[in-house]
């Protein structure tokens, strides 16, 4: 087996394991309480979303891919610390 065969196989392999947590997290977001955990639980699947599409960009040799998952995760975060002064009512 060559390093980019198992390079590959690394690669399809996280794959899977990040679209089973969109799966798993998509499951618990409708079963979930109370906002709090559907906020947390939204951010893994945004998250597990933006690894898949750095992985694809790595996979095509895509640049661009890359930057715009970056530029994604970034307003990720702005869009969490949002949430949570949303939800905390503003409170430190």
């Amino acid at each position: 087996m060559s390093i980019d065969s198992a390079y590959d196989v690394v690669l399809s392999a996280v794959l899977l394991i990040l679209a089973a947590a969109i799966l798993l997290g998509l499951y618990r977001i409708f079963t979930a309480s109370s906002a709090a955990e559907r906020a947390v639980v939204g951010d893994l699947v945004y998250f597990a979303g933006i690894g898949i599409l750095m992985i694809v960009g790595i996979q095509s040799g895509s640049a661009v891919i890359q930057d715009a998952a970056m530029l994604a995760a970034f307003l990720g975060i702005l869009a969490t610390v949002a949430l949570a002064r949303i939800l905390t009512r503003g409170e430190r």
